[in-house]
């Protein structure tokens, strides 16, 4: 018996401290029904009976992001950079793969510099 209430006991807690987290979190302007602060010290101040009740009347409706159809296809939508000319392109992209083997030729430098010398030393004749 005392198992089964230590189970409803944490499920409440976790419910609680979820609720609680949602309600800071949530945009004022999107919480239904009452104020974001009396949503917070209902939730705060009756654990469980304020955390359904959140759920079921105060927390914002979240529509799916995948249901927001834009009216512009993914290409053509306003603001989205496209290349206008491919001599400018092709100018960039020379210049990207020449950073991006100086990049490499200073990085095997560096690599070869740090590797301990494995070439024996010349004996010193005493």
């Amino acid at each position: 018996m005392i198992k089964l209430e230590l189970l409803g006991a944490v499920v409440t807690f976790a419910l609680w401290v979820f609720c609680l987290v949602d309600v800071i979190g949530s945009d004022e302007s999107r919480i239904r029904n009452l104020s974001k602060t009396i949503w917070l010290l209902l939730v705060l101040f009756f654990p469980f009976v304020g955390s359904v009740a959140w759920l079921v009347a105060g927390r914002p409706q979240t529509s799916r992001p995948s249901a927001i159809q834009s009216s512009f296809p993914e290409y053509d939508r306003p603001g989205r950079m496209a290349a206008s000319d491919p001599a400018k392109d092709e100018e960039f992209l020379r210049q990207i793969r020449e950073r991006a083997e100086e990049q490499r030729r200073r990085h095997e430098r560096a690599k070869r510099e740090d590797q301990p010398r494995t070439d024996p030393e010349p004996e010193q004749p005493a």
